[in-house]
Parts: structure tokens; C-alpha cells; sequence
């Protein structure tokens, strides 16, 4: 994995400390080895983890992705061992990844899934947008459109992979799929949206903020 270009540490509530790494747009391949390798060879004496990148155009695949949705694309296609189907990864996405002891924050998937969705929505209303969850989707919605979208693996015990936030991506590649497996879904950006001038970085420090102020 590359070196991150800002780390530091942040305190859940619980007193909890967990490593902040930013980095620059980093190849899927690279993040998904180096997170999936962490939540298996991690040991208690280890420090929670939250990444926060961009990545090159890439396709991923989960573990329900039925791949009769994707058309031919010049974009590379990953597997992974993400649960959900398949979605779009691109510059001007913030991604978010959380490498957590779940039971040190006494929670579970369930309400991991829920406080990842509840950061990308009181990051967007801090911006004058309303979004909502929805219960036949999930992630986070504008309208009828799709904003943000997520999918975790939990092995021994630790959460990886997370979220992903649209800012100011070309949304053109998710023509080339049915996003998270739902024909004819829209997907949306916080441009798109906000009568202000948005900035990925600022975005991003919002969403951790949100995120590690529910742990």
C-alpha cells in the first residue's frame, strides 16, 4: 500500500483510538489486498484504521453481483469478497474505509451499516442537501437518485471495505451496469446538488467527522 499523504489519530467516544490515513487516488487491487490483509493478520495490540481515498476507474464485484448486468467497458472489473452486487469506483468519489473491532464498539453490521449511512446523510445536510435511506436499497438517496452506496466483510472480528460518496465524478461508466444490482437505478453528485462551490477534501473531512462523532 502506498504512504498516505496525512495520518494522524482520531478518539471514538469510547476512548477507542483509531488511525487516520488520507491518501491520493490508490489502484483498487492494491487497498482491497493491503485492508483485507490487515483485518486477518491484525492483532490486539493493533489500532483500529479508517482510510480515506479515491481510486482509478475500476468495477468492483461482490459477492451477490450477477454479472449479466455489465456491458463491455475498456474499465477493469475486480472481484471481491464485499457482500452487495456491482458498483462503479472513480476520481471525485470520496471512499471511506473502516478497519474496526466491532465488539469494542459493542455493535454489530447492522448498526455499522446504518452509522456509515447516517454520516454520507448528515454530511450532505450540512451542505443543504436532504437524503434519506431507503429499505429496498440500501444506501443513501437524493430524490430517486443514488448518492452513496456500501458494502463491508467482517473477518475475525474487524469490518473492511465501506463506503463510497459521489462529490464530482463522471457518472457516465454506471451506464455500463445496473448500480448495486437495481436496473435503472439513477445515480447522482453532491454538485449536482449544492449551490456552493464543493471540495472533495472538505467533503471528506466532514464524512470522518460525522462518522467517528456515532462511534
Amino acid at each position: 500500500m502506498k504512504q498516505p499523504v496525512e495520518q494522524f489519530s482520531l478518539r471514538a467516544l469510547n476512548g477507542r483510538e483509531i488511525e487516520i490515513s488520507k491518501f491520493d487516488q490508490v489502484p483498487y487491487q492494491e487497498s482491497y489486498e493491503a485492508m483485507a490483509s490487515f483485518a486477518k493478520l491484525r492483532s490486539e495490540q493493533d489500532h483500529d484504521q479508517i482510510w480515506l481515498l479515491q481510486h482509478p476507474p475500476v468495477y468492483t464485484q461482490g459477492t451477490a453481483c450477477n454479472l449479466n448486468t455489465l456491458l463491455p467497458s475498456d474499465i477493469a472489473l475486480v472481484k471481491t469478497d464485499r457482500g452487495g452486487q456491482i458498483t462503479y469506483h472513480g476520481p471525485g468519489q470520496i471512499v471511506m474505509y473502516p478497519m474496526l473491532a466491532l465488539k469494542q464498539y459493542s455493535i454489530g453490521v447492522k448498526a455499522l451499516v446504518s452509522k456509515l449511512e447516517q454520516s454520507m446523510i448528515d454530511t450532505l445536510f450540512d451542505l443543504g442537501i436532504e437524503a434519506r435511506r431507503r429499505d429496498d436499497a440500501p444506501g443513501v438517496y437524493v430524490g430517486g437518485s443514488k448518492i452513496g452506496a456500501l458494502g463491508l466483510r467482517i473477518r475475525k472480528g474487524t469490518s473492511y471495505h465501506g463506503l463510497s460518496l459521489n462529490v464530482n465524478m463522471d457518472l457516465s461508466p454506471f451506464n455500463n451496469i445496473d448500480p448495486c444490482g437495481y436496473q435503472g437505478l439513477k445515480v447522482t453528485n453532491i454538485v449536482d446538488h449544492s449551490p456552493e462551490k464543493v471540495d472533495v477534501n472538505d467533503v471528506a473531512n466532514t464524512l470522518l467527522k460525522k462518522f467517528i462523532s456515532s462511534l
